[in-house]
């Protein structure tokens, strides 16, 4: 699933891949006649970097057949990279032929947070086309403050569990005072346990974690297949190096240009325009446990659900209960993908019944909780990257209140929890270092922005936005289902990204695929 830079806890969105869920050696790379200038007419490396420009990769078996692992430094702080290092987790699967080989293909599935080697070794590398993996080098490193990369560390499982419980929809003072107690709690655990990374685990850093992989892998330019928020990490690398910058493909893309609250305002209309399909196709079922009348009666009767929860949670064979707040996670992580439409429909009617189990699961899955009740560092590292990128949507109570109207507009199912989820980065111990802007990465070569019509997580305007404030971007348009579109079932849109990403040549501006 994958948010904010939409966030994933009630909070918004992880690139869909996520769901789908090391002696060096280096062949040179080729260009297309598109491509800028070459890389070395770009700025040179500064000399407090080079040092980092000039290490040594040493790869080793990573335990998984065919990958290759390793681990890179780079500067914690790049205002002051003498001050001290950070490790870098990388993984490989090289190209396995015919034909010459392109060099490098970098991915990363979004979150924030999402963990890009687990995406390498558990799809990408195995599940992007045979053509692209015959012809690169399938790598991924996981982001500074994510999964094998120092990762951010913010509450025990039980006191997660805990947090993902409490009332995201509070109805009076006190519940109010709880839920900004949770943040608070949560960020005060980032803080004590993560403090010294927290400052530096903003895109823009990752973005030049990035460079520095890309001139260690032997490629003058890097080539970049990024999902949801990784949109905004490849688009960034375009701002930082546009002469570096080689086939990149921006999937399922975010606005950099939006401030905070608008994203997430963006992200709940997306929601609510990808439960209305959901409920269309429901209602034409006759199990369909919203009713079979009209998607109306479908969001009253799902609205409805979410009250009898907030009132008496159910039982999930789990000590755990189903409450609002885990229920509805449960249904948000069903809208990323249309094939999880089945699952949600028996969900909702167990829960109907009294039993909560599916939509636990969901919610589980959601936000990747083991069985054993540990959760991954996903949610920890979402948040701080978001609250470092911008500055937060809301910083009082007060502020949630007045906006409240304009978020139940976009979403009546939706709207009011995820107006509530914006406050948390209110409470951040660190300052947002980024802000919102254009980006149009002057001088770099075609970069494809690809955008589905009823993504949930990263609104179809969103990819128009982007693709028009790149300087050389190309809006390739999914009219369908679905967060992100490469590798979920269209040929349309497979063979225009494969195009690409083996020819150099773009799709054109505009093209339109279902």
């Amino acid at each position: 699933m994958d948010t904010r830079r939409p966030l994933r806890t009630l909070a918004l969105a992880l690139g869909t891949a996520g769901l789908l869920i090391s002696g060096c050696t280096s062949g040179s790379s080729t260009t297309s006649a598109s491509s800028p200038a070459p890389a070395a007419t770009a700025s040179p490396v500064p000399a407090a970097l080079k040092t980092f420009y000039a290490q040594h990769l040493s790869w080793r078996d990573c335990g998984v057949t065919g990958f290759q692992c390793t681990t890179m430094k780079a500067p914690l702080d790049y205002a002051k990279p003498e001050g001290g290092e950070i490790e870098l987790a990388v993984s490989r699967k090289k190209a396995t032929g015919p034909g010459k080989r392109i060099g490098s293909l970098l991915v990363n599935p979004g979150g924030p947070g999402g963990s890009a080697i687990g995406y390498l070794q558990g799809y990408a590398a195995i599940g992007y086309p045979a053509q692209v993996r015959a012809r690169y080098d399938m790598v991924a490193i996981d982001p500074r403050g994510v999964a094998r990369s120092e990762p951010v560390t913010c509450l025990t499982g039980p006191q997660m569990d805990a947090y993902t419980q409490v009332d995201q929809t509070p109805d009076d003072a006190g519940e109010v005072t709880a839920l900004s107690g949770a943040f608070k709690k949560f960020a005060t655990g980032c803080e004590q346990r993560s403090g010294e990374i927290l400052p530096h685990v903003s895109t823009v850093e990752t973005a030049r974690d990035m460079d520095i992989l890309r001139a260690l892998l032997g490629d003058d330019r890097l080539n970049y297949v990024g999902a949801s928020y990784g949109t905004f990490l490849g688009a960034t690398y375009a701002e930082l190096f546009p002469a570096r910058a080689g086939r990149l493909v921006l999937d399922g893309a975010m606005d950099p240009s939006l401030p905070s609250v608008e994203m997430n305002r963006d992200q709940t209309a997306g929601f609510e325009t990808a439960f209305q399909s959901f409920a269309g196709d429901c209602v034409k079922k006759a199990d369909c446990p919203l009713g079979t009348t009209s998607t109306s009666e479908a969001a009253n009767r799902l609205k409805q659900l979410f009250a009898d929860l907030d009132a008496k949670p159910i039982a999930t064979g789990d000590p755990r209960k189903l409450g609002e707040s885990l229920a509805t996670t449960g249904v948000i992580a069903a809208m990323y993908d249309e094939t999880a439409w089945p699952q949600l429909r028996e969900a909702l009617a167990a829960a109907e019944k009294g039993d909560g189990s599916g939509l636990l699961s969901l919610a589980d899955s959601y936000y990747e909780r083991e069985p054993n009740g540990s959760y991954a560092n996903l949610m920890y590292a979402n948040a701080a990257v978001n609250c470092v990128d911008l500055p937060p949507a809301f910083t009082t109570a007060k502020a949630v209140t007045e906006a409240l109207p304009t978020f139940e507009k976009a979403s009546p199912v939706f709207g009011k929890g995820f107006a509530w989820a914006s406050l948390n980065c209110a409470y951040w111990p660190v300052r947002a270092t980024g802000t919102p802007h254009r980006i149009t990465a002057e001088g770099a070569a075609p970069i494809v922005v690809v955008g589905t019509t009823r993504d949930p997580a990263t609104p179809y305007k969103w990819a128009k936005s982007l693709a028009g404030q790149l300087s050389s971007g190309t809006l390739l348009t999914y009219q369908g289902d679905g967060h992100t579109a490469y590798g979920r079932g269209s040929d349309c849109i497979d063979t225009a990204i494969n195009t690409y990403l083996l020819e150099g040549t773009p799709p054109g501006d505009g093209k339109k695929c279902s």
